[in-house]
């Protein structure tokens, strides 16, 4: 950050580093200012509520039993040999987790706005710091899964050993799509509207009440250009494990579509960064 002097009055100048090229070296350097925004929006999300952290277990376990009764009582849809409550947790735990880290990170800009608009670091740092508070409530919800297992007396099969991979790739989907909606709500803020929408949608489009296995076979590989359909059926094969089959060619397309969503988020915040400070 420089300050230039003109005729009329200091000019406050907010530079990117000392060169381009060291913009990723600069995202270690300032690893600490990653760890006080992530810590610091834990705290805040759950300060001066009642019942605090608990809402990370209310929330989903209310979806859990709505899905079940609906989808699982009314409509007796499959259950892929399991018990119709985990069926739909282990689906939610993926699902809740991406729409949060999209709430959270396309918000994160604007609500860290001053201090974007008052010294130099890498942007960057503000939307993935986001995921972070997201990636907690994800843990903490996994207890009801948990819960669950052991009062059906569930015990998972080698599977679980591939879950890591699986909450990798759910990483990998919202950084791509937070930081594309990061970027386009600082220049648009209509998509502070939009973002809810789509997450409200896409609970229904997306196979979290019932299996994808009911998707007649010659739309499969359609229904799975939703990405969130890969990452889905990826948690129910590992946790479920059994019954439950992961669907190739549809995995593939998702996970395929995840890694372009990525890249393409990454690129566009990366052109978008330097006007974050003029525009916001």
């Amino acid at each position: 950050m420089n300050v230039k002097t003109t005729d009329s009055k200091p000019e406050l100048i907010i530079e990117a580093g000392r060169a381009e090229r060291q913009y990723w070296q600069d995202l270690w350097r300032y690893r600490e200012l990653f760890y006080f925004l992530a810590w610091r929006d834990i705290l805040v999300r759950y300060k001066q509520t009642a019942i605090g952290i608990a809402w990370a277990l209310i929330r989903p376990f209310i979806t859990m039993i709505v899905f079940t009764v609906v989808f699982g009582n009314l409509a007796k849809l499959p259950s892929e040999g399991v018990p119709y409550p985990i069926l739909v947790f282990s689906a939610m735990l993926p699902w809740q987790f991406f729409s949060n880290a999209l709430s959270e990170c396309s918000n994160s800009l604007i609500g860290n706005a001053n201090l974007i608009s008052k010294v130099y670091f890498p942007r960057l740092i503000v939307p993935v710091s986001a995921i972070v508070v997201s990636f907690v409530d994800f843990m903490i919800s996994g207890i009801i899964l948990l819960g669950l297992m052991a009062y059906y007396a569930y015990v998972p099969s080698w599977r679980i050993l591939m879950l890591p991979v699986f909450i990798a790739i759910a990483f990998a989907a919202s950084i791509g799509a937070g930081l594309l909606f990061a970027s386009l709500n600082v220049k648009y803020r209509d998509f502070r509207f939009i973002v809810p929408f789509i997450t409200q949608i896409g609970l229904y489009i997306s196979p979290v009440g019932f299996s994808s296995s009911i998707v007649p076979e010659q739309y499969r590989l359609l229904y799975s250009l939703n990405p969130m359909v890969g990452v889905i059926d990826g948690f129910r094969w590992s946790i479920l494990g059994g019954d439950a089959k992961l669907y190739l060619p549809g995995f593939a397309l998702s996970l395929g579509l995840v890694l372009l969503m990525l890249i393409a988020g990454v690129v566009y915040f990366r052109k978008m960064e330097r006007t974050f400070a003029d525009v916001i």
